[in-house]
């Protein structure tokens, strides 16, 4: 189990007017492989739970067992934790700061004592698997490139390192559809590449749609919804009363079927939508 969460409680300033309970007594296992969506309204503990599995918080109550390795203990380097989890942030194209895209993506692998070969070896793989080539764009600034591919360099920093869990905080947020698409894409192959446990917070409903095969609903630091997309999405007043939503097409999937159409509940991405339908029209020009 890579990733156990144990009465999990995080209180920040605690002792003061400003103390504020961010987390709640969370109960989360993640098995080898995962790829899991996080998602809840602004304030629901997305921000907070991510940073404890990675090590940049600690716990106020509870533990967290990352591979069989407890993290919470006093003596933990935060190094340790590293190696097992690596932690994409939201607009993590602004961490960008070396000179080369090739160098921008060995600094981990160089601070983790690899030799040269093996240093070299990750970064042409890492930046191959986000679609990056590397003669094209080795020698390249990371400031002449454009969001996505910007985007593309500093998740390939991340992945150089190899973690064997992958957290990725809006990965996303602010890029045109295409660039959204591209992204997730690129995301997928990293996991089938690696076999890595992925955690993808996410606030699109339809980027979760396409990706994960769990997700995991947060609101007012508890997790309150654990499951499928298929079974989560169906509970369309419990996300709604947290502000949250369903993607757009099981709206329109709802209104189908009401009117009669004859067509799977379980429909959560245009590509499926656009699918049965077309089986649907199909059939009526067919009878």
């Amino acid at each position: 189990m890579p990733i156990k969460i144990d009465n999990l409680t995080h209180i920040y300033m605690p002792g003061t007017p400003f103390q504020k309970k961010a987390l709640d007594n969370v109960n989360i296992n993640i098995s080898d492989g995962e790829f899991v969506a996080l998602i809840g309204h602004t304030g629901s503990g997305k921000s907070t739970l991510i940073q404890h599995i990675n090590g940049l918080l600690k716990p106020t109550e509870g533990k967290i067992i990352i591979d069989n390795f407890d993290i919470t203990l006093k003596n933990i380097k935060l190094s340790d934790i590293r190696k097992k989890v690596g932690l994409v942030f939201q607009y993590p194209e602004y961490q960008l700061f070396e000179e080369t895209i090739e160098k921008d993506i060995a600094y981990g692998p160089i601070n983790l004592k690899l030799t040269e070969d093996e240093v070299k070896n990750r970064v042409k793989k890492a930046m191959n698997l986000v679609g990056l080539d590397y003669e094209t764009f080795k020698d390249k600034s990371p400031f002449e490139l454009s969001g996505g591919q910007k985007r593309r360099v500093a998740i390939a920093g991340v992945v150089a390192m190899e973690p064997k869990i992958l957290i990725l905080d809006e990965p996303t947020a602010g890029l045109d559809p295409k660039g959204r698409d591209d992204i997730l894409e690129q995301i997928l192959k990293l996991q089938k590449e690696y076999r890595m446990t992925v955690i993808l917070v996410s606030h699109s409903m339809e980027d979760v749609a396409k990706v994960a095969s769990r997700i995991l609903v947060m609101n007012k630091g508890k997790c309150i919804l654990d499951g499928k997309p298929s079974d989560v999405f169906k509970e369309i007043n419990t996300l709604e009363s947290v502000g949250l939503a369903v993607p757009q097409v099981t709206y329109l999937i709802k209104k189908l079927r009401k009117n009669g159409f004859d067509i799977s509940e379980d429909i959560f991405t245009v590509e499926d939508a656009k699918t049965n339908i077309l089986k649907i029209l199909r059939g009526g020009e067919n009878a």
